[in-house]
């Protein structure tokens, strides 16, 4: 079970003879961290995307109608689900009180059953059918009909709660936000809160890391043909990388939201993907949903300002990520070549922002280097698996590990020996007035590479290259000696 959110606390008053009412709790965002309807329908998603076809017509039906058709499509895994500890608590305390607990919910049978039975600490289960919707009113009348007015307790979280809460005589919050009280206090007294909704702080530093600005640096690729055309005094170029620069960073923030969406079941599965803010609950899901748009928004309005071959690129990026999501990720060995080609259109791109042609030797290092780093990335994944394992939403197994290092270190060795061709060519003398001094780069070149496989076999580099190598002092050393080396055969 994850953790409950970041500044949560937990505050209890016993009230008495009152300790005997049943525990009635709600389960979007009280029990759980998230929303279950939301994640099937992102489950759905990832299963078949061509199913969200239906939804308009399933929402036609009613609400209820829909989380039926949804949770027949599409399952949760109960066990992985972000449940809030402080919640469980008092449901524990309450059950050692020798009081009822029920499960009371707008979700759908089926989704609420599954983790009244995974958790073992309901007596009763309530929870929409199909038809009614268990929700404000109906579950208020409901409850009153079987406890009456002001003869149970309920844990909920939401305005929608609030004639439930009435029927109760008295609210009991959960994660509460300023409104919610306010209103709350308006009509009945607050018995207890549970929880605390995380300061504006944390959650900008939880967005951030969704967000994954870290991985921006990535982006820098676009720089790469303006750096290798040595044209770098011309400002106006600048200018042009800078805005394909912000509009990448964009784009590829939206591609991280969407492909964590869809992959919350295999990211809770993985030992270090599960505290992502979506898998973990930190974040809302919905939320994630509304920043796609809004990024992709900011990203093409910043490639207006471009030539459109750009935008077309940009665009390619953008399907083709989507595609990767969905589909081609579960596809062995594809996936790596599609995460390399992913590197290499950034600098495709690049080019086409400041009109610059990427040389074809510049593109085959990219290339290769870059399917050496995805080898490399599904390398580490496979480590981390017992013998016999299968990697979460990928179509890999334990035994492939040897196979996918033999393929990462041919793609590192052919990276090289593509920049070894290149310092040969006639191409090269153009633009250094010493070529020879390039020869420099391949032994750094080929320390790095061996060195980032080596990491990776000792189970010292256990996340994404790139954001390792980031952070990586060597890494940095290696880059500042290819800088000089290729400033002095530029000028000597």
């Amino acid at each position: 079970m994850s953790q409950s959110e970041p500044g949560a606390v937990s505050q209890s008053e016993p009230t008495g003879s009152r300790d005997k009412r049943p525990l009635c709790v709600d389960l979007d965002g009280t029990l759980l961290a998230s929303d279950s309807l939301h994640e099937l329908a992102l489950a759905l998603a990832a299963q078949d995307p061509r199913a969200l076809y239906a939804l308009p017509g399933w929402l036609a039906r009613g609400r209820a109608h829909l989380k039926a058709r949804l949770a027949e499509r599409a399952s949760l895994d109960p066990a992985s689900l972000p449940y809030r500890a402080e919640v469980i608590e008092a449901i524990r305390a309450a059950r050692a009180e020798g009081r009822k607990c029920v499960l009371v919910t707008a979700a759908d049978r089926r989704t609420a059953e599954s983790v009244a039975a995974h958790l073992g600490c309901f007596d009763e289960v309530w929870a929409s059918d199909g038809s009614d919707n268990l929700k404000g009113g109906a579950k208020a009348a409901r409850l009153r009909e079987r406890f009456g007015a002001g003869g149970f307790e309920y844990l909920g979280d939401a305005h929608a709660d609030l004639p439930v809460w009435e029927a109760a005589g008295a609210a009991s919050l959960v994660v509460p936000g300023a409104s919610l009280r306010r209103r709350v206090a308006e009509r009945v007294p607050i018995e207890r809160s549970l929880g605390a909704r995380a300061s504006l702080r944390d959650r900008a530093r939880a967005w951030l890391r969704q967000l994954r600005v870290h991985q921006w640096v990535k982006n820098a690729l676009v720089t790469l043909p303006l750096l290798t055309s040595h044209r770098i005094a011309e400002p106006a170029l600048w200018g042009r990388a800078a805005l394909a620069f912000l509009a990448f960073s964009f784009t590829t923030s939206a591609v991280y939201v969407v492909n964590d969406l869809l992959d919350l079941a295999s990211d809770r599965a993985h030992p270090t993907k599960r505290s992502r803010p979506f898998a973990s609950g930190t974040l809302p899901v919905a939320a994630g949903a509304a920043a796609v748009p809004l990024l992709l928004a900011a990203a093409f309005a910043l490639a207006a300002f471009l030539p459109i071959g750009f935008g077309v690129a940009l665009a390619a990026y953008t399907v083709t990520n989507v595609l990767y999501s969905l589909w081609l990720k579960r596809v062995a060995i594809a996936d790596v070549i599609v995460l390399a080609s992913f590197y290499t259109l950034r600098v495709v791109a690049g080019g086409l922002a400041v009109a610059i042609v990427p040389s074809p030797w510049l593109l085959a290092f990219c290339l290769f280097f870059f399917l050496n780093l995805a080898f490399l990335k599904r390398s580490v994944d496979l480590r981390r698996l017992a013998p016999g394992g299968r990697a979460a939403g990928r179509d890999y197994t334990a035994e492939d590990l040897p196979l996918l290092t033999s393929l990462g270190a041919a793609a590192a060795s052919t990276s090289l020996a593509v920049l070894a061709f290149y310092i040969q060519s006639e191409a090269v003398v153009k633009l250094y007035r010493t070529p020879a001094l390039l020869w420099l780069a391949i032994p750094f070149g080929a320390y790095w590479t061996s060195r980032m496989w080596l990491l990776a076999h000792r189970r010292v580099l256990d996340d994404d290259p790139v954001a390792f190598a980031v952070r990586d002092r060597a890494t940095w050393a290696v880059v500042a000696a290819g800088l000089v080396i290729g400033t002095l055969a530029a000028v000597l």
